[in-house]
């Protein structure tokens, strides 16, 4: 029952809040920041009942829901995000009327669906909240309705919808190869089933799915526009919160099912080490706010991917209970909690940012935070925090997953070596971007003047940029970054989420593990004075030196979808076709298929505008003259014309066509292996 609250409850606040938003929406608004506060009250007492919940009969498995040290810590980080997301936004949003009851509405959705992944005890119930969450945040993205907004929310969907299809195909086959998808029955399962190939590609398959909601290099291309364009609100859900749901499906492929995997275990970590490097690259050279804090998420992720990847070597070589595999295993839990964290204050504080500027480039809002002492120490607490700095929250966990992956080297040999060396030097030096480029940001924000003298003095003169509860929400927020920068406090947490008691042995302030910390401050520090200052600013402006044109969507995956893929299923078929002789009644049922097909596709379009014309009531302006011109079912036809034609022209049916093509490759792949 207790669960049920958590997960479906928000469900049915949502649907309230839109219903109560329709006619009062401050009334709306406090109820949203109600029902938020409540989930976390909700969320807090987790760890003293260790509720457990199974509903049967639903999508066949029926739903499995269950808590334990790390379900508790991040279903509470969940309800924390959401309440203090919520009462910012309030201030946020105080100047903007469109759209906001679909926001909340689909904020509150979204809650429940979150709760949903994070509390579940099987894959299978772990895949349809994620799936409900995919949609409901879509709504985020696009929420401004600009034409960079609506891009990004596309991309974003497209990369759920073929991570989803990948996922469910995973799924299906880990089901076939173990003969559960139970967490609680499928390390067993795994360890003891003879169709090793069949779970090993089931994995892939899972990884790539979760991994492209995580941001996951090669699936991360949704991230770093997304973040950009969505409410910031929004955008601190997103990367604190939404990413996580990736990381933790890949967290709970690797701890159930190919925990043994060496091979499974390098391909993480060589994603995470991509992912991780990448990430921060792209930060380096960004010119906007929020891109930057999107794309450090990016690299986050891939320091959390690392340590996933450590502990699954650790564990394909026999020592997954020893002291490194503790290191590895709960530095990547640790570090999931510091980020979301961290990026609920910095993404809060780039939208105090918005919310008064309404800009975000570096050089149009330098100096807007050197008289505002509040803002500047909760920035600068999060930049602390998640550069890795000694004595706050950050540099505990990424001095665990950096002794965890020092640790792992000794268990290996030849050539094993120096690759694992190799990854050592991308963790310190992705580390350095990382305090790099929050270097970069907090001295352009709170150090440097604007250019412009006019602009500076109307930012100094504006002293209060939030309001008291906003204050307290940001500020407060930014204080975990001190409490969890306690190695005791940290220590806890780490073996209360990883049920490693190893953990409590370790010592975060010996010299070695310092020496650790300070290279990767002292190559950000280099990359800052020689790289940012030197190369990426001309004429004492910041500069985006990346090239467009290796933009991995445009260069790849557009192509891929939109040319080669249906060139080549259409070559595939018109072979096949020609040496293919179909009866009568095979004939009939593949033209029937595709009209009907066509049917239900263009029937959607017309059935919305349909809704448009008559309950919605949308009307256009028009001349009197016009009007009497064109018939009302005319203007039907030809709006219903309009809706569809760009629907088998565009992105949208190449990608539903090559998602079909998938789904058939994937079924006769299964026929013959099943």
């Amino acid at each position: 029952m207790y669960i049920l609250l958590l997960v479906f409850l928000p469900f049915l606040e949502a649907v309230i809040g839109y219903i109560l938003g329709r006619n009062n929406e401050n009334e709306r608004d406090n109820f949203a920041i109600v029902c938020t506060v409540l989930g976390l009250g909700f969320a807090l007492f987790l760890p003293m009942l260790m509720p457990t919940l199974t509903i049967p009969g639903i999508f066949v498995y029926g739903l499995h829901f269950t808590t334990d040290g790390f379900r508790c810590a991040y279903s509470i980080v969940t309800a924390i995000m959401w309440a203090g997301t919520t009462v910012f936004a309030k201030e946020y949003f105080a100047h903007e009327r469109e759209n906001l009851n679909r926001y909340w509405l689909f904020v509150l959705m979204t809650l429940g669906a979150t709760q949903g992944v994070m509390l579940s005890a099987d894959l299978m119930t772990a895949f349809i909240f994620f799936e409900i969450l995919s949609f409901t945040s879509f709504t985020w993205v696009i929420h401004e309705e600009t034409s960079e907004a609506i891009r990004a929310g596309y991309t974003y969907l497209f990369i759920a919808v073929i991570g989803g299809l990948i996922l469910f195909m995973g799924l299906i086959l880990i089901d076939q190869a173990a003969g559960t998808l139970l967490f609680s029955e499928l390390k067993a399962a795994a360890a003891a089933t003879d169709r090793k190939g069949m779970l090993f590609a089931g994995g892939i398959c899972v990884l790539l799915g979760f991994g492209a909601k995580a941001g996951m290099f090669p699936v991360h291309v949704w991230l770093p526009k997304a973040h950009p364009v969505a409410p910031s609100p929004a955008s601190a859900l997103l990367s604190g919160i939404l990413t996580k749901v990736g990381i933790y499906g890949i967290l709970m492929l690797s701890l159930h099912a190919l925990f043994g995997d060496a091979v499974f275990g390098g391909i993480v970590l060589t994603l995470g080490l991509i992912t991780m490097f990448l990430g921060a690259l792209l930060a380096l050279f960004s010119v906007n706010l929020k891109r930057t804090l999107a794309c450090s998420s990016m690299s986050q992720v891939g320091f959390i991917l690392t340590g996933i990847g450590t502990w699954v070597l650790f564990s394909a070589m026999g020592h997954g209970e020893g002291e490194g595999a503790a290191l590895a295993l709960s530095g990547a839990m640790l570090h999931m909690v510091n980020h979301s964290l961290i990026k609920l204050t910095l993404f809060m504080c780039a939208g105090v940012v918005v919310m008064n500027l309404h800009m975000l480039n570096l050089n149009e809002i330098r100096g807007y935070g050197r008289n505002k002492p509040l803002f500047k120490l909760a920035f600068g607490l999060g930049a602390l925090g998640i550069s890795g700095v000694p004595f706050f929250n950050g540099y505990i966990s990424k001095t665990m997953l950096h002794e965890g992956l020092v640790h792992v080297r000794h268990l290996f040999s030849g050539g094993a070596v120096t690759a694992l060396t190799f990854a050592e030097i991308v963790f310190l030096v992705s580390g350095g971007c990382t305090f790099a480029y929050m270097l970069k940001l907090f001295i352009c924000l709170f150090v440097e003047k604007n250019e412009d003298p006019s602009r500076q003095a109307a930012f100094d003169a504006d002293r209060s940029c939030m309001n008291p509860l906003s204050t307290a929400v940001i500020v407060g927020s930014s204080a975990f970054m001190v409490i969890l920068g306690v190695p005791g406090i940290m220590k806890s947490i780490a073996a209360s989420m990883s049920g490693m008691e190893e953990i409590h042995e370790f010592a975060a302030f010996t010299l070695e593990n310092l020496k650790g910390g300070f290279i990767s401050l002292g190559i950000g520090a280099l990359l800052y004075l020689f790289f940012i200052r030197k190369v990426l600013m001309r004429n004492g402006s910041y500069v985006n030196l990346w090239p467009a044109k290796l933009d991995l969507e445009d260069l790849l995956y557009r192509p891929l979808l939109v040319k080669w893929l249906p060139e080549i299923f259409g070559n595939l078929a018109r072979v096949f076709g020609e040496n293919l002789i179909l009866t009568p009644l095979a004939r009939f049922a593949v033209l029937a298929g595709s009209f009907a097909g066509r049917v239900l596709d263009v029937s959607l379009d017309a059935l919305i505008v349909l809704a448009r014309r008559t309950v919605i009531r949308e009307k256009r302006v028009r001349s009197r003259a016009y009007l009497s011109r064109i018939t009302r079912t005319q203007t039907l036809r030809r709006e219903t014309q309009d809706a569809v034609e760009p629907v088998f022209a565009g992105f949208t049916f190449s990608l539903f066509a090559t998602c079909i093509g998938i789904l058939l490759i994937f079924g006769v792949l299964l026929y013959y292996m099943l």
